[in-house]
């Protein structure tokens, strides 16, 4: 190939100098001599065009067979990771979890069903719900004190309200310190809340439970509306509050089993992990996340969400013949915000310090784009129930 080209671009030469050369003989212009030769390629010009064909074609070589070994290699990873989550489903289920969850309401409910996958759950709560936790095949315990001294517990989810939940955690700690007292340090559980705000709750476990508790706070941003096929896809929201009594540093995620490297911390990393694990295996998005940042963002999202939800939801929208797509997703947005309790809702607001600024934020949003309005109308003056007013006829 290189031959054959080498001859052409010789042959060419011999045939530029014969036309540089009849044209002086004919008596042809420098002008046209110069033009005719511009009509040539120079040997330099196609040298440079032969060697960057040439890398080309080594460019083509090297890529074909490329994407096979990148599908071979995207294959063997997927294996691999399938072969990865198989082994964690083997050790879950080699040391099942025994969880108890405080607070059987509908929350409570919805997530025993997947715990029950996993290991073995007890429920409590105010009312009772024997009936209810045995068809889905979880243990109840009709008071309190059975639920932490009876039950051999690793995991202690508390589901109350967020409104209930200092109260909650007030009767649970003299029972976790009598059961210190009957079995020892090491029968204290690993206590989770999974409030929908954080740093409330954060700081009434770390000032109250016995410092021997290890803390997970968490926030799944679902329910039984929003999840009701399921957990995949859905986000969940976690901090490593504290273990073997060290407070851990939310960012320093990823890096624990540094801090400590006692049988007591390894232990207790390894009953907060094998926690977490069954939300992960569930399909959840898994997000930690330092508390007070949870409550920044939670502001203004969740609580946001809750609050435009309950507004429109007191106009009394309905569907129409003419529904947009766009409306009908504020009617489902009004039926999922509240179809949740106003304590849910209250609290969101309550014990969260940046939701008052949202709200703030909101009112004064809606005054600029009623404003807008008004000036657009030609009007200078307050919008009244529909009528539009002006300055004149406020006085």
């Amino acid at each position: 190939m290189k031959l054959l080209i080498f001859i052409c671009i010789i042959s060419i030469e011999i045939a530029k100098q014969h036309c540089v050369v009849s044209a002086w003989s004919q008596g042809g212009s420098t002008r046209a001599t110069i033009q005719h030769q511009r009509l040539l390629p120079t040997t330099s010009s196609l040298l440079s065009s032969t060697q960057s064909n040439d890398e080309d074609d080594i460019t083509i070589n090297s890529n074909n067979g490329e994407l096979e070994r990148l599908k071979k290699e995207e294959q063997r990873l997927s294996s691999l990771l399938d072969s990865i989550r198989q082994q964690k489903l083997a050790v879950l289920r080699s040391r099942p979890l025994s969880i108890g969850i405080v607070g059987f309401g509908r929350f409570g409910q919805f997530i025993a069903q997947s715990f029950t996958k996993y290991g073995n759950v007890v429920g409590t709560s105010r009312t009772n719900y024997t009936d209810v936790a045995s068809e889905m095949g979880v243990k109840y315990s009709l008071t309190l004190e059975s639920f932490v001294l009876d039950e051999d517990l690793d995991v202690i989810v508390l589901a109350t309200s967020i409104v209930s939940f200092k109260d909650t955690v007030l009767d649970l700690v003299p029972l976790l310190e009598k059961k210190m007292q009957l079995k020892g340090a090491g029968s204290y559980p690993l206590i989770v809340d999974v409030a929908s705000v954080k740093e409330h709750p954060r700081n009434i476990l770390l000032d109250l439970l016995p410092e021997e508790c290890d803390i997970l706070c968490t926030h799944p941003m679902f329910g039984p509306d929003s999840a009701k096929n399921g957990w995949r896809g859905q986000t969940f929201v976690y901090e490593k509050t504290r273990i073997n009594k060290v407070i851990l540093d939310p960012d320093f995620e990823g890096h624990e089993n540094q801090l400590d490297t006692s049988e007591e911390h390894i232990e207790g990393m390894d009953r907060m992990e094998r926690f977490l694990s069954i939300w992960e295996e569930e399909g959840c998005n898994m997000i930690p996340m330092a508390c007070s940042d949870h409550d920044s963002y939670s502001a203004n999202s969740q609580f946001i969400t809750h609050l435009v939800g309950r507004i429109l939801g007191i106009q009394g929208l309905k569907a129409t013949p003419i529904d947009t797509t766009g409306f009908q997703s504020v009617l489902r947005l009004i039926e999922t915000t509240n179809a949740d309790s106003f304590d849910l809702f209250y609290g969101l607001y309550k014990y969260n310090r940046n939701s008052g600024y949202t709200i703030g934020r909101l009112r004064g949003a809606l005054d600029d784009v009623v404003g807008a309005l008004l000036q657009r109308d030609g009007v200078v003056g307050v919008f009244d129930g529909g009528n539009r007013k002006s300055d004149d006829d406020a006085k």
